[in-house]
C-alpha cells in the first residue's frame, strides 16, 4: 500500500499534461513568465500509462487531470480513455480554467472523467478581467452550461479568496452556485513564490462561520478526496467547501502527491524534495525500479508544511508544479 512514514494512504495523484495555459492569472503566473518546459521534456501518453499502472497497482484510486490547462494537451481525451481502463483507477477528474469547456465537455464524460473543478474567482466581468489578463467570463459560463447539460456527477467551482474579494462577489457566487447545483468551493492562497504571495491572504474562518449563519448550514462530507471541509444546506440543495491551507491547514490527512509534465513527482507543496521519474521511464527501468523510487520518495514526505511559518521557503510556481 502507499503509506507514507506517518501512516497516511496516499491514494490521489493530481497529473499535470501541460504547464501551459490561455490565462495569466495574478496569482498564479507572474508577468512575462517564459519558464515552461520543453515539449520534449514532457512525458508522453505511453510513459504517463505505464506510471499511473504501477502506481495504481500499489494502491492509488484517483487521479486528477491538472495543468496549466489541461484541455490544451492535444488529444487529451485519448489518455483519459487509456487510463479509465486501468484496473485500481476508480476515479478520473479534471480540473479547468473552464475557456475550453464547452468544447469538451461531452467528450471528456464519454471518455470517463465523473467530476470537474472550474476555477472562477468572480461573477464581474472586469475582475474576472483583472484576475485572469483576458476577458473570459462569458467562455467560461457558456463551458459551465455545457458541463451542467452533459450530467457530469459533481461540477465544483473553485473560487480563490485572495486580499480585496468582497462578501458581494462570494456572496453572488453562493446565489449562482444554489440556482445551478454546483458545489462551491472557496480557497485560501498559498505562499508559493511572490506571485501568490503579493495576491494577498484572506483568512476564511470568518467567511465561513458568517456564511455558515446566514444559510443555516451545517457540517457534511461531498465526494472528491480532496482537502475541502464542507458545510452543507440542510435540505442538501447547496455545498460549500472550505481550503484553508494557513488558517486550518489539513496536513494530518493528506492523501495526495503531484506529478508534474516533466515527470517530477512533488511530495508536499510547501517543500522541495522530488522524486524524478522521467529518467526512469527513458532509460527502460523495469517496474520494481518505479516501485522503489516511489515508496522512497514517500517516506520523506513531510508531516506538515511550513507556509505560516517559512512562508518564503519554496520558490517555484504553482504553474510549473502542477495544479
Amino acid at each position: 500500500m502507499l503509506l507514507d512514514r506517518f501512516g497516511r494512504r496516499i491514494e490521489y495523484l493530481r497529473l499535470s499534461v501541460t504547464d501551459r495555459c490561455d490565462l495569466r492569472c495574478s496569482y498564479c503566473m507572474p508577468e512575462g513568465y517564459k519558464g515552461y518546459e520543453e515539449p520534449e521534456h514532457w512525458l508522453n501518453f505511453g510513459e504517463i500509462e505505464r506510471l499511473i499502472e504501477v502506481f495504481a497497482c500499489l494502491g492509488l484510486k484517483r487521479v486528477r487531470f491538472t495543468g496549466g490547462e489541461p484541455l490544451l494537451r492535444r488529444n487529451l481525451v485519448d489518455l483519459v480513455q487509456r487510463l479509465a481502463a486501468l484496473p485500481g483507477i476508480e476515479d478520473l477528474s479534471l480540473s479547468t480554467n473552464g475557456t475550453q469547456l464547452a468544447k469538451y465537455a461531452s467528450r471528456l464524460r464519454r471518455a470517463g472523467i465523473h467530476r470537474l473543478n472550474v476555477s472562477l474567482d468572480s461573477l464581474d466581468r472586469d475582475r474576472v478581467r483583472a484576475i485572469c489578463g483576458r476577458d473570459v467570463l462569458p467562455q467560461v459560463l457558456e463551458g459551465l452550461e455545457a458541463a451542467r447539460e452533459e450530467g457530469f456527477q459533481l461540477i465544483k467551482i473553485n473560487m480563490v479568496a485572495m486580499a480585496g474579494t468582497l462578501e458581494e462577489e462570494i456572496d453572488a457566487m453562493v446565489a449562482y452556485c444554489i440556482e445551478r447545483r454546483f458545489v462551491l468551493r472557496l480557497i485560501e492562497t498559498m505562499p508559493m513564490g511572490d506571485t501568490r504571495r503579493s495576491s494577498g491572504f484572506l483568512d476564511l474562518r470568518p467567511v465561513r462561520e458568517r456564511l455558515r449563519v446566514r444559510f443555516g448550514l451545517v457540517d457534511g462530507v461531498v465526494p472528491g478526496g480532496g482537502p475541502a471541509r464542507y458545510l452543507v444546506s440542510p435540505d442538501g440543495r447547496f455545498q460549500i467547501g472550505f481550503i484553508m491551507p494557513i488558517s486550518q491547514h489539513f496536513c494530518e490527512t493528506c492523501n495526495r502527491v503531484r506529478l508534474a509534465v516533466d515527470g517530477t513527482l512533488h511530495l508536499c507543496l510547501g517543500q522541495d524534495d522530488r522524486v524524478d521519474f522521467r529518467d526512469l521511464l527513458r532509460t527502460d527501468c523495469p517496474d520494481a525500479a518505479i516501485e522503489e523510487a516511489l515508496l522512497a520518495g514517500l517516506h520523506r514526505k513531510p508531516a506538515r508544511h511550513e507556509f505560516r511559518e517559512r512562508p518564503h521557503q519554496v520558490v517555484r510556481l504553482m504553474a510549473s508544479t502542477g495544479g
